[in-house]
């Protein structure tokens, strides 16, 4: 009898990644690395002295070279590229890299990015080859700055916003020898199908969470964290400069408690640089 690809049951995560298939894996993702110094500095503590196992550089942003200065002296940090069309600031507003007469569809009536509330506006006039030219800038600047990203992700645009988007940056990993983030059920389809270990369970965004409860909320999520591959995007920030969702995730990701619970729960901290090797491997076509 002939079996067709579709109908053989795709490989769990776990076991692309060489693990057992009972362990809880978690990946904890810094997103919005290079926003601004404090950030920057809650995110290396966040990794070096706490739960924290990755993060998600963003290119376009004033605290960037401050950020790369940081992945430089600290090379076992991993790290992913936070593609950036979206500005949620009203301070220091970010401008693409490429030069704006090259992406005109990517900025608003004033020449910048756009702001969170107009990305259905974003969404609606983004060509996709201005996308992609954006999108190789942010990618070359990191490589040219002599620094090697584990994934890529996209900040403020669940994977990628569009369709497009999302194979876009796909190709673009794929020609880099880089993984993708994804957690919606197109993109983890798309990947698992090709052999790519994905995300399991459900996606975990910290801006989500209820800050007052955030503590308890994080401590009820390792102790019931299923088996298989699971992941956190949180947002640890420093000082009054930053929201308290950031400074809430900074003091969770940091403490004790978290590391306390990580340990006699027996969960597998892994970052995006054992997927960025899972996803090297040769594609197994559906």
């Amino acid at each position: 009898m002939n079996v067709h690809a579709a109908d053989v049951p795709a490989a769990s995560s776990n076991e692309l990644l060489g693990l057992a298939p009972e362990a809880r894996v978690l990946i904890v993702n810094c997103d919005d690395f290079g926003m601004n110094p404090a950030i920057n500095a809650a995110v290396v503590q966040s990794i070096e002295e706490g739960i924290g196992t990755s993060c998600s550089l963003m290119v376009p942003c004033p605290g960037a070279a401050h950020a790369m200065e940081l992945l430089r002296s600290r090379p076992q940090i991993p790290f992913g590229i936070h593609l950036t069309l979206v500005c949620d600031t009203d301070r220091d507003r970010w401008r693409p890299l490429t030069a704006k007469e090259r992406v005109p569809s990517l900025l608003d009536d004033d020449g910048e990015l756009f702001a969170p509330a107009q990305v259905p506006e974003l969404l609606a006039r983004a060509r996709p080859d201005e996308v992609e030219v954006e999108f190789r800038a942010q990618i070359d600047a990191v490589m040219d700055a002599g620094l090697t990203p584990t994934h890529l992700d996209w900040h403020c645009l669940a994977d990628g916003g569009r369709a497009d988007v999302f194979d876009l940056t796909v190709a673009l990993a794929q020609e880099y020898g880089l993984a993708t983030r994804a957690w919606l059920e197109r993109g983890t389809e798309l990947l698992r199908r090709r052999g790519v270990p994905v995300v399991e369970h459900e996606f975990v965004d910290s801006f989500r969470l209820d800050v007052e409860s955030k503590q308890d909320r994080y401590a009820q999520l390792l102790r019931e964290l299923p088996a298989g591959l699971s992941e956190w995007a949180v947002h640890p920030g420093l000082g009054d400069e930053d929201s308290w969702v950031r400074c809430t995730d900074h003091e969770f990701l940091t403490s004790q408690r978290a590391r306390d619970i990580i340990r006699e729960e027996g969960i597998v901290l892994i970052d995006y640089g054992l997927l960025r090797k899972a996803s090297r491997r040769p594609c197994r076509r559906s």
